[in-house]
């Protein structure tokens, strides 16, 4: 699998449809300035909703900071941690005033106190559900894994609640390419089931840049203008 952002001649895509036009979208929008700009600890406590909105979605340590300090070129802007359950609040981010990256708590980590953890969950939940300016929901699933219950407890969520989603599949780099072709392959049988999930599946990995400009120019077309 190669590296989308390597110089030399074209290399195809790893999810068609975006030439180089849509790439370069990509690109030129997370190429603008990127700033925390809210915490919320509850759903009293949300911004407004002023801007279209990505949510980042997916069980603790599955890479959802790493994700977006890859898109914006920034080490540091999601703080990242090997500790399972570190973000615990809906973490807002304006990427140049035409679109908001948020990076929400992650579920299905019990090391915390049985309340706590549904907390976290129920505030995602109803997050997802009720935010008007929600235009896509990442689902963030480790490669090496596959999808979870909580995966797909979440999918059917948000194909209750009519939000259009999309799998992300992280760390790629970690498993070998038969691995992958597998665990590929029946994340798309398993979204036949799932009327409000894209059919296409992302595939990347953070440390490698692999994946990264694709994901962008998909998102690009999410924007406000």
């Amino acid at each position: 699998m190669t590296n989308p952002t390597s110089s030399g001649p074209t290399k195809p895509s790893i999810i068609s449809g975006f030439d180089e036009e849509a790439l370069e979208a990509g690109r030129l929008l997370f190429a603008k300035e990127c700033d925390f700009v809210w915490g919320a600890d509850a759903l009293n406590q949300l911004p407004e909703a002023d801007l279209p909105e990505v949510a980042f979605a997916g069980r603790s340590n599955v890479g959802k900071s790493s994700l977006v300090n890859a898109l914006t070129g920034r080490k540091t802007l999601a703080r990242t941690s090997n500790t399972p359950g570190r973000t615990q609040q809906l973490n807002f981010f304006n990427l140049g005033n035409r679109l908001k990256l948020v990076d929400m708590p992650g579920y299905g980590y019990a090391k915390e106190s049985k309340e706590k953890v549904e907390a976290w969950n129920h505030m995602v939940r109803r997050f997802l559900r009720g935010r008007v300016t929600m235009q896509r929901a990442l689902v963030l699933v480790d490669s090496r894994h596959g999808l979870k219950p909580n995966d797909e407890e979440i999918m059917e969520m948000l194909d209750r609640t009519a939000v259009p989603y999309v799998v992300v599949l992280t760390k790629i780099d970690k498993v070998k390419p038969n691995e992958l072709d597998a665990v590929r392959k029946a994340t798309e049988a398993a979204l036949k089931k799932h009327p409000a999930a894209f059919p296409e599946i992302h595939v990347t990995s953070s440390e490698k840049n692999i994946g990264i400009a694709e994901l962008r120019a998909s998102l690009a077309t999410l924007a406000a203008e």
